[in-house]
């Protein structure tokens, strides 16, 4: 492989994914910059959401893709946002999607005393559409959601993800830090161990 697309057209992701698969030697391309419309993602899991994903890229660019599913579980939420997450609150016009997810997740655990969250990153690589074995990788990342916003890094839910061992929020660390410590950054470990497994790449050294 020497160029994949993503199928996403969040930035942030980009931005993310274009750090993280540099061990792959790899140029990361995203969907929309290949002007290829997003896929409806219908389903209750992260594995069907992630898999329709990365065919319909693959299908459309003839590149092998890489789609990422991931999202904010809250157990005191019944497992909400989940797949939801990134359109967890109704978008209102001129208003900022991820401000209006965080107030509601705020205002969601007003009367809730367990604090309890965890970031899910499912992630499927297929060498193209059809392919019969597609790489999958996930990772879970656990903390807590605080009222408070804090810090202005990252993205989504970070402000208000507190890592207790850290005493900080997600948003509060060092972009570099949380490439070497996410859920996504883990998830991406496990999924380039298996595409050097199946001989996809060749050796590389860990980050």
């Amino acid at each position: 492989m020497q160029k994949l697309v993503l199928a996403s057209g969040n930035a942030g992701k980009l931005r993310e994914f274009a750090r993280l698969l540099t061990p792959l030697g790899v140029e990361v391309v995203s969907q929309k910059t290949l002007g290829i419309e997003p896929v409806p993602e219908p389903h209750c899991t992260f594995l069907e959401n992630a898999l329709a994903k990365a065919r319909h890229a693959s299908e459309q660019s003839g590149l092998p893709a890489l789609a990422d599913d991931s999202g904010l579980c809250v157990p005191a939420l019944g497992g909400a946002p989940g797949v939801l997450s990134a359109r967890f609150a109704t978008p209102q016009a001129g208003q900022d999607q991820d401000s209006l997810n965080n107030q509601k997740l705020v205002e969601s655990m007003a009367a809730q005393s367990d604090r309890r969250g965890f970031y899910v990153a499912l992630l499927v690589l297929v060498r193209h559409a059809q392919d019969p074995l597609p790489v999958v990788a996930q990772a879970v990342w656990h903390g807590e959601i605080v009222d408070q916003a804090r810090g202005q890094n990252g993205f989504g839910y970070d402000p208000h993800f507190w890592l207790p061992a850290r005493q900080m929020t997600v948003a509060q660390l060092d972009p570099e830090v949380k490439n070497r410590i996410s859920h996504r950054a883990m998830a991406t470990d496990d999924l380039i161990a298996q595409t050097q497994t199946l001989g996809l790449i060749e050796p590389v050294t860990p980050r």
